[in-house]
């Protein structure tokens, strides 16, 4: 089954699918912040048209390891997911956290390198973001089958 990774900004969220295979990391799109709940609304509809099996969110810490305040965000975003899918049904559905220090530094250099437009780079970072977190998850995955073969 596929993963959906989440960049959970405080104006949007970037979202990434991996393929089916569990090899590369793709952007879906970013959505608009409107209010937690209906934010993970929107992400429960994302995890069933691509039928995941885990949501994989990127988890903001300072440069030292520390908890930030966008961390604590995040921590509640989480658990606003959690609680909705347990309501839903749809609690065998997997939520981990991923670092991702400097996912944003790294998503706006790609996009520079891509001659993206500075006005244009502001719509995309976080789904580029997003791209980013997940494909190190996908990597991680991919690292420790091989260590179990």
């Amino acid at each position: 089954m596929r993963k959906l990774a989440l960049d959970v900004g405080d104006k949007t969220i970037g979202v990434a699918v991996s393929d089916e295979l569990l090899l590369t990391a793709n952007g879906v799109t970013t959505i608009e912040r409107v209010g937690i709940r209906k934010d993970a609304g929107k992400v429960m509809d994302y995890i069933r048209e691509y039928d995941c099996d885990t949501v994989v969110i990127g988890l903001p810490k300072k440069l030292d390891g520390t908890d930030s305040i966008q961390t604590e965000k995040v921590y509640e975003f989480r658990t606003m997911l959690e609680n909705k899918l347990k309501s839903s049904g749809m609690s065998d559905i997997s939520l981990v956290f991923q670092d991702e220090r400097l996912t944003t530094v790294m998503a706006e250099r790609i996009l520079i390198e891509a001659d993206v437009s500075r006005k244009k780079r502001k719509g995309v970072i976080d789904k580029q973001a997003a791209i980013l977190i997940l494909q190190g998850y996908l990597d991680k995955l991919a690292f420790q089958k091989k260590q179990q073969e």
